[in-house]
């Protein structure tokens, strides 16, 4: 299985440090932002890696990690040339996928503890579809809230919702099969002039090929300048 890293985006609540760096090359405890997804893959056996960045940012995440020989993975980076979503920089992996049938996607600014090998291993036995990965978290209004159907499965996500049905958020984290990208070509921009990869797994949920499967321990969206700093601490614990 392949894997997508989106690190793009302004970093517009991390100013004005994201005027000097993009965001997922900022210091978290002793490594850069970008270092802890790559451990994550290459914990649960994925080395083949694109890299989706905006060409600002392209030349210090290739001076940083080269070919991604020394961190023990393959490389390949892709330019998102404006702000136009997930979705948008998600398309821009369709080449890079190749004959895949399924690959994950995480964003790249969430950090979590949990090893991803058990829900890849799932998602795996799934026939067909996408499959999003939950987190329990006290302000579900701040995300994407899955809204459950009478079965169990998730009939469509909410994005920030001012009153969440549940407590749940939907992650940075995203497996998907190879129609992810018929399913893009087909999305029109969102109010605000993006490609939102919420339609796009609302398409999957409205066909009933959405499945989840929840993430257990802390998962830190490190956007900002307190869940940057929680970030780091939570890397510094046991640090040689």
């Amino acid at each position: 299985m392949k894997a997508v890293i989106l690190a793009g985006g302004t970093g517009t609540r991390l100013l004005p440090l994201t005027r000097i760096l993009n965001k997922h090359l900022l210091p978290v405890g002793r490594l850069p932002m970008i270092s802890y997804s790559l451990e994550k893959l290459k914990e649960a056996g994925i080395t083949d890696i694109l890299i989706v960045t905006s060409k600002e940012a392209a030349g210090m995440f290739a001076e940083f990690l080269g070919s991604g020989r020394e961190f023990g993975v393959l490389l390949t980076y892709r330019i998102q040339e404006d702000a136009g979503g997930i979705a948008q920089a998600l398309e821009l992996a369709e080449s890079f996928v190749g004959g895949e049938r399924k690959f994950i996607v995480l964003l790249g600014d969430n950090l979590f503890e949990e090893p991803l090998a058990g829900h890849l291993a799932a998602f795996e036995k799934q026939p067909e579809g996408a499959m999003v990965l939950l987190k329990r978290v006290p302000d579900p209004h701040r995300y994407g809230v899955p809204v459950f159907g009478p079965d169990g499965r998730i009939e469509r996500i909410e994005e920030k919702p001012p009153q969440p049905q549940t407590d749940f958020c939907v992650t940075g984290i995203y497996l998907f099969d190879e129609t992810v990208f018929r399913l893009i070509a087909r999305q029109e921009p969102s109010k605000r002039g993006e490609l939102e990869i919420t339609d796009v797994n609302n398409a999957y949920a409205s066909a009933g090929l959405l499945a989840h499967r929840t993430m257990e321990g802390w998962l830190i969206d490190a956007g900002t300048f307190e869940s940057l700093q929680e970030a780091s601490a939570r890397m510094m614990e046991g640090a040689p």
